[in-house]
């Protein structure tokens, strides 16, 4: 598998891809338009010419906002997510980028396990936050970890 970043040659499968499993998908123009900005970073994850997922985050000073994590129906439950979501967390960081949000529907359980093994904690409830079918959304939050007691101490040394 290799993992990239999204190409313009990516677009339309990639927007294929998410009107596969998203009730309210970006269209292929939402992802040219967002894809040439600098605030933005898409990967994709390759298995030779197949795509198996994607995911993309909007980056504003220190923070990253996580927009689509998507894998292929049949490539699910192969580490596939949490490569993508770990090669993202260290680009971010080689940005300077180290709290990370999101919002994922309550009730995406595969998705909130992924998102906790990758750091990530429920912040918050966001009600009513999706639509078809109208659902709350979990805002999960990745902060950077910061020692404490005697951990602080040996770093400062």
């Amino acid at each position: 598998m290799t993992i990239r970043e999204m190409s313009a040659l990516d677009i339309d499968t990639v927007a294929a891809l998410e009107a596969e499993i998203f009730s309210m998908p970006w269209s292929a123009q939402g992802f040219a338009d967002t894809l040439h900005r600098e605030d933005v970073l898409f990967l994709v994850a390759y298995e030779e010419e197949k795509l198996l997922g994607y995911a993309g985050v909007y980056c504003t000073l220190d923070e990253g906002e996580i927009t689509n994590v998507a894998v292929e129906q049949t490539a699910r439950r192969c580490g596939i997510g949490r490569a993508l979501m770990e090669t993202l967390i260290r680009a971010l960081a080689d940005r300077g980028i180290f709290r990370i949000v999101l919002e994922v529907r309550a009730s995406n359980e595969p998705a909130i396990r992924l998102y906790e093994q990758t750091g990530f904690s429920v912040a918050g409830t966001r009600k009513n936050f999706y639509e078809k079918p109208t659902e709350d959304a979990y805002v999960m939050v990745r902060e950077p970890i910061v020692p404490t007691g005697a951990a602080a101490a040996l770093s400062l040394q």
